[in-house]
């Protein structure tokens, strides 16, 4: 390998790049980001939605999960559940200034359990990526059992 390839590929972490691969996509969207998490159940594709959702806020391959918060959500329907959720987290990072990183969900048809873990925001650690100011409904779409993913949009 040459020099300039070595330096180029240091800091890329290959197993990370495939594991954010297999939760979720960036989709073409002229002023926001959205993107499509994908789960065969409800609780995993609005896991790796969550891990989208911070991994456009920063780079999460030097975040550890060092603390833990736990959440209960209640939505009238999933497409509510699932922008409650994730403006929750959102909260979480805007006044708690929390980089979350791990998620395990548990829904019963009423409430989504949720754990999120991560860390605080350590400038010399942490790169941020981009601000992201809220989750929208447009182009909502959740339907994990039927479609393998749920498509979500934030405004930026």
């Amino acid at each position: 390998m040459a020099r300039e390839e070595e330096i180029w590929l240091e800091g890329y972490d290959e197993e990370e790049e495939e594991m954010k691969n297999e939760k979720y996509e960036t989709l073409s969207h002229t002023a926001d980001v959205m993107i499509r998490a994908y789960g065969s159940t409800i609780e995993e594709s609005f896991a790796n939605a969550a891990y989208g959702l911070f991994d456009q806020l920063a780079d999460l391959s030097n975040v550890a999960p060092k603390e833990e918060f736990e959440l209960e959500i209640e939505g009238s329907d999933h497409e509510q559940l699932l922008v409650d959720f994730l403006s929750e987290l959102l909260f979480l990072f805007d006044t708690e200034l929390i980089l979350f990183k791990e998620f395990e969900l548990k829904y019963d048809g009423e409430i989504l359990f949720v754990e999120a873990r991560g860390e605080r925001i350590d400038k010399k650690k942490h790169t941020m990526r981009q601000a992201i100011k809220a989750v929208s409904y447009h182009a909502i779409d959740v339907e994990p059992e039927k479609k393998g993913y749920v498509q979500i949009l934030f405004d930026a």
